[in-house]
C-alpha cells in the first residue's frame, strides 16, 4: 500500500516551508506530493498559475500534484504516472483533518501513516484562541510541529498544546528545518490522558483492557460506537488482544463512521499485551464508552457458552 503521510495547519503557519525543505533531502527524492488547495500554497510557480489539476515534477524528483479536494483522484495520477511507496499531502490551512483521514482510511490502495500539524510560533496562541479549525488541527495530530521558532519563544504556546493534545510529541523547526525521519517514524498514539478536556468540547481518552476481546465484540463495539457518535467520533486508534488469536494484536483504526480493515500484526510490538483503544471525539464519555465494550463483550461470551 501507498503511505500517505498528511501534513496540516492553519494559514500561514509553515506547511509550504516545511514540506520544501523536507523535500530537498536526498531520501525523499522520488515521492509523490499533493497539494489540497491551489489558494494558499507557493510549493511551484506552475501549480499557482495552473487552471487545471495537472502534474508537476518538483526540483527534488518528486512528481506533485495539484487537487481540488478528490485525494484519491490525485493519488491515482501520481501513481500512474510513477508509482511511490510514499505520498506527501499538503492540506488546505482551513481544512478539518477528519474527512481527510477518513478518505485515506477508506481509499484502496492507501494507508494513513500519520498526521503533523505545524503551528506558528508568533500567532500560534491567538490563532487557537480565535479558530476551532486550528485546535482540531492540532487536537488531532500525531506530530505538533512549532515553526518559526527562530522568531519568537513559545512556552506558553507550547503550554497550550501540551493541554489540547498531551498524547503527540512537540518539535520544533526553523526555516522549515527538521529532521524527516520524525515525520518517517510517525506512529499512531496507543495512550492518553484518561477524561482529559480539549477545547472545544474535544476529549481524550483511553479505553483499556488486559483480558482478550472476542473478534465479534470487537466488531460490533466499533460499530456501535460509530453508529452512536457519528460525526462526533473524530478518531479511534489502538492494539487489541483478541481472544481467538492472543498472541497477534489487532490494530484498529478509524474516522468518524469510517474504519480501516481490521489488520493483524505478526507480533505485540512491545512488553504490553493489553488492550489499548485511544478515543479522540466531541461529547463522547468514557464510561459509556467502557460500560459500551464491556456489554458487547459480556454479551458475546454469554451467548458461546
Amino acid at each position: 500500500m501507498t503511505r500517505v503521510i498528511a501534513i496540516t495547519g492553519f494559514l500561514g503557519s509553515g506547511k509550504t516551508t516545511l514540506l520544501k525543505a523536507l523535500l530537498a533531502h536526498e531520501a525523499l527524492a522520488g515521492d509523490g506530493v499533493i497539494v489540497n488547495e491551489f489558494g494558499d500554497v507557493g510549493i511551484d510557480h506552475a501549480l499557482l498559475e495552473a487552471g487545471e489539476e495537472e502534474l508537476v515534477e518538483l526540483g527534488s524528483g518528486c512528481l506533485c500534484c495539484a487537487a481540488r479536494g478528490d485525494i484519491t483522484a490525485a493519488a491515482a495520477r501520481l501513481q500512474a504516472q510513477r508509482p511511490s511507496q510514499r505520498i506527501w499531502l499538503e492540506t488546505s490551512g482551513l481544512a478539518d483533518p477528519a474527512p481527510i483521514l477518513q478518505t485515506l482510511i477508506a481509499a484502496h490502495g492507501l494507508e494513513a501513516g500519520g498526521l503533523a500539524a505545524t503551528v506558528d510560533a508568533v500567532n500560534g496562541a491567538e490563532t487557537l484562541a480565535r479558530y476551532p479549525e486550528a485546535v482540531k488541527q492540532a487536537a488531532l495530530a500525531d506530530l505538533l510541529i512549532v515553526t518559526k521558532r527562530d522568531l519568537a519563544p513559545a512556552p506558553e504556546l507550547e503550554s497550550r498544546l501540551r493541554q489540547l493534545n498531551p498524547g503527540a510529541e512537540i518539535v520544533e523547526a526553523s526555516f522549515g528545518g527538521i529532521d524527516p525521519e520524525r515525520l518517517l517514524a510517525i506512529e499512531p498514539r496507543l495512550d492518553a490522558p484518561d477524561g482529559h478536556d480539549h477545547a472545544a468540547g474535544i476529549s481524550t481518552f483511553t479505553l483499556r483492557r488486559t483480558e482478550p476481546v472476542p473478534a465479534v465484540a470487537l466488531t460490533l463495539f466499533l460499530e456501535t460506537l460509530a453508529d452512536a457518535a457519528g460525526p462526533d467520533l473524530l478518531r479511534l486508534k489502538g492494539l487489541v488482544r483478541i481472544a481467538e488469536a492472543p498472541e497477534r494484536p489487532v490494530v484498529v483504526h478509524g474516522v468518524q463512521h469510517v474504519f480501516h480493515p481490521l489488520e493483524r500484526l505478526a507480533r505485540w510490538p512491545g512488553a504490553d499485551r493489553s488492550t489499548r483503544i485511544v478515543v479522540i471525539g466531541r461529547g463522547i464519555r468514557q464510561d459509556w464508552a467502557g460500560a459500551l465494550m464491556e456489554a458487547l463483550i459480556e454479551e458475546v461470551e454469554a451467548c458461546s457458552t
